[in-house]
């Protein structure tokens, strides 16, 4: 009688859990070993969020940065479920998916990221549209098309949240719009960028003054509704007009999560010990947005997805050494530094002692982040699509 194969269940396909199902592929199983590993996501394709900015601005494709998952394991032994996990049950290992049978497991890497909360201000459900994957930017792109369509003189758009999802929105926005777009960011905070170095936030806030983009600080969103939004700044609250807000506030751990019986912090993040697996259950690990995790020198690791792709290596190792009885490794997090695209072909960079803005800060981000793109096949397909593109273009125009 054959032997069942240790069972791998991978929740998520961001950056946690594609990179970890990847690198789990990678390693060197013996055939005795050879797990069988799923990669479980509600979507067909990856996204390399920090691509989905250029989408808006024409300056990268989808197809560049949202490979279907059956194109990136096509040459690996990972198996691909397109489902939506609709509970976990730790005790009897098993994830229920909303179609089929339950997925039995024996280790299992919760990876599912973070969901936007809309529900904190009345009316941003119904009427703020969130940046977070690739369904959200095709909406909003509908939506810039309905307005560039239009005859109306100004399109009017507001931007919840100052942080780097908010500022490199607003930038690639107005780069689009040109003199048509009259924008603002609106940030509760008395700077934008707070936790962010010097150089970036200096940079970021040129180029939104460069872009005649208006900042509100200290302000908040009292309520949205369909053409107008209500803002209050030093107890005084006033209506603006609006055609379009955009929230890129916060980010809510899935109930799912955190209804499971593990020890979590007050956010609901899945408290981890600094191998990354959940504490008090060695054969669950947590990564990303999900997990609150300290390295191996004490300190906090952030919810980014430079964090994410680091800890996958880790977990997936993790994994490794304990189905093969070798010592498991403390996660240690390298900061390599911030990036941020600024419009179009302009960025900023900060890292390794090195700082860069503009037309070389954008070069440079594009490199790293082709680096970090998760097969070397869809690499090389992007990379030779980049260098073709500037001819293609000139043979063919694009049109948006």
């Amino acid at each position: 009688m054959t032997e069942q194969p240790t069972r791998i269940c991978i929740l998520g396909g961001g950056f946690g859990g594609l990179y970890t199902a990847l690198r789990l592929n990678e390693l060197p199983w013996r055939k005795s070993e050879q797990p069988e590993i799923t990669l479980v996501d509600s979507r067909d394709r990856f996204l390399f969020s920090p691509f989905l900015y250029e989408l808006l601005t024409g300056e990268l494709q989808t197809w560049e940065i949202a490979p279907p998952f059956e194109q990136l394991l096509q040459n690996t032994n990972i198996r691909f479920c397109q489902q939506v996990v609709t509970a976990i049950d730790i005790e009897a290992k098993e994830v229920q998916l909303s179609e089929g049978e339950a997925l039995t497991f024996d280790y299992l890497v919760l990876a599912m990221g973070g969901e936007t909360p809309l529900d904190i201000v009345p009316g941003a459900a119904e009427y703020a549209i969130p940046f977070r994957s690739i369904e959200d930017a095709y909406r909003l792109e509908e939506r810039l098309r309905l307005l560039e369509a239009s005859d109306q003189d100004k399109i009017r758009i507001a931007i919840v949240g100052g942080g780097y999802s908010g500022v490199e929105l607003a930038c690639k926005l107005a780069d689009r719009l040109q003199e048509r777009g009259r924008l603002r960011l609106i940030e509760r905070d008395d700077r934008i960028l707070r936790s962010s170095p010097n150089f970036n936030r200096e940079a970021a806030q040129r180029a939104l003054q460069q872009r005649g983009v208006w900042v509100d600080l200290e302000t908040t969103v009292q309520s949205i509704e369909a053409s107008t939004m209500a803002l209050e700044y030093r107890q005084q609250v006033d209506p603006i007009p609006v055609d379009l807000v955009l929230w890129t506030v916060g980010t809510r751990i899935s109930p799912i999560v955190q209804s499971l019986p593990l020890k979590h912090n007050k956010r609901g993040q899945v408290l981890t010990t600094t191998t990354l697996q959940a504490v008090e259950h060695s054969e669950i690990f947590a990564l990303g947005d999900l997990a609150d995790c300290k390295d191996a020198e004490g300190q906090q690791v952030p919810s980014t997805a430079q964090a994410a792709f680091q800890q996958a290596d880790y977990a997936a190792w993790n994994i490794w050494a304990s189905m093969t009885g070798r010592p498991l490794l403390p996660f240690r997090y390298q900061g390599l530094g911030e990036m941020m695209t600024l419009g179009t072909d302009d960025a900023t960079l900060t890292g390794l002692g090195i700082k860069l803005e503009g037309q070389m800060a954008h070069l440079a981000r594009r490199l790293i982040y082709l680096y970090r793109f998760p097969t070397l096949d869809h690499q090389v397909r992007v990379a030779f699509n980049w260098i073709t593109r500037p001819l293609q273009d000139m043979i063919s125009p694009p049109v948006r």
